[in-house]
């Protein structure tokens, strides 16, 4: 790995919560990533929403593969910038463990249903996640990641957030950046489910190639596939032109990357963390972008099906939530706590289900109990 001296070092990292000796085959970030794939939290990412619900297809994509897909981007922007791919795979790994079931729509419910207890944020959520809710160590709670690790995990906070976080909440406070690494992944997340949205929506049968061809970057490409293989059928030219659109999205990023790097005196992290940010589109990719999430929105998040799978999650999240902060010993929360404190703990219980788990969980206390 061949490393600048910009990037983020696991000799040089500020350390974990709770001090370990040092592994003697892998490095820190290694590690990191390694407790992040055997977490029962990345595991149950399998059967969590990206778009559609797992039980929709066999074939869409689930938060586990789109984590998988970000991580795959997220490597290679790192080499080719000579950042450290272990972290930017772990934090890549790591950035969607908070998310509820049902996807958005999940996290949008039971945010409503937090709302007098200080809301729910799926980022938050991640970093909870890794600092306490795992319990599968003897000798500390959650998988004791490094700083830089949970820093990249903590893509956005508010202040009055932040100010309960320790040290990782202290550049939002201070306005100060993270590593490149986690700079890089949050591109990374956009140009995978930019990307990935509209193939699971062409395969779903909700966005057609017509549609798609009203967008001018996607014709455009789909133009230069359709004249060098004519012959070509529409699935095929859809996959093609969506691998081409991608490829031009991370070569931009990396060329306007390096030319912003180019023009730091970046010699360390802490240079990155005092500079301001280093890692983006060009201006005419940014317009793309936004053209992309402004078509997908329209067309696809806000398509009558699709809605109607986000009422169903308002209307099972919610009373999942009503009915065990009305009744926690149904999953075995005892009544002496607080209300705010019982809120939490009904909110990390919900936050943790799969999808399918969400839809037995709601039969069974809900249903049931009005049937």
């Amino acid at each position: 790995m061949n490393l600048k001296p910009f990037a983020a070092d696991p000799q040089k990292s500020l350390g974990r919560q709770f001090k370990e000796a040092p592994s003697k085959l892998r490095n820190d970030f290694q590690r990191d990533r390694d407790r992040i794939i055997h977490s029962g939290a990345f595991r149950r990412l399998e059967y969590k929403t990206q778009v559609f619900v797992n039980h929709e297809g066999d074939m869409f994509r689930t938060r586990l593969t789109h984590s998988l897909e970000v991580a795959q981007v997220a490597r290679g922007i790192s080499r080719t910038l000579g950042l450290h791919e272990d972290l930017a795979e772990a934090i890549a790994l790591a950035h969607d463990l908070g998310h509820t079931p049902f996807g958005h729509a999940g996290q949008t419910a039971l945010n409503q249903c937090m709302k007098a207890y200080g809301g729910f944020e799926h980022n938050l959520q991640s970093l909870r996640i890794v600092d306490s809710l795992e319990n599968d160590y003897v000798d500390f709670k959650g998988l004791n990641l490094t700083f830089e690790t949970r820093e990249g995990i903590l893509k956005h906070c508010s202040n009055k957030n932040a100010r309960k976080l320790g040290e990782v909440g202290k550049r939002f406070i201070q306005r100060t950046q993270p590593s490149l690494e986690a700079q890089l992944v949050n591109f990374a997340d956009e140009i995978a489910y930019n990307h990935h949205d509209i193939d699971d929506g062409f395969r779903s049968g909700l966005l057609t190639f017509k549609q798609l061809q009203d967008v001018l970057f996607f014709n455009e490409i789909c133009l230069e596939v359709k004249s060098k293989s004519p012959l070509i059928n529409d699935r095929q030219c859809m996959r093609a032109t969506i691998r081409r659109m991608m490829n031009i999205f991370i070569m931009d990023l990396c060329e306007q990357s390096q030319g912003r790097i180019d023009k730091q005196d970046l010699n360390s992290i802490d240079d990155v963390r005092d500079a301001g940010t280093i890692i983006a589109l060009s201006e005419d990719m940014t317009n793309k972008q936004q053209s992309l999430k402004r078509f997908l929105r329209e067309a696809l998040y806000l398509h009558p099906r699709v809605q109607a799978m986000t009422d169903n999650a308002y209307n099972v999240i919610n009373s999942i939530f009503e009915r065990l902060m009305q009744n926690p010993d149904l999953i075995n929360i005892t009544k002496e706590h607080s209300q705010d404190e019982l809120a939490i703990l009904v909110s990390d219980y919900i936050a943790g289900m799969t999808d399918r788990f969400a839809l037995q969980t709601y039969e069974k206390l809900c249903q049931s109990k009005t049937s």
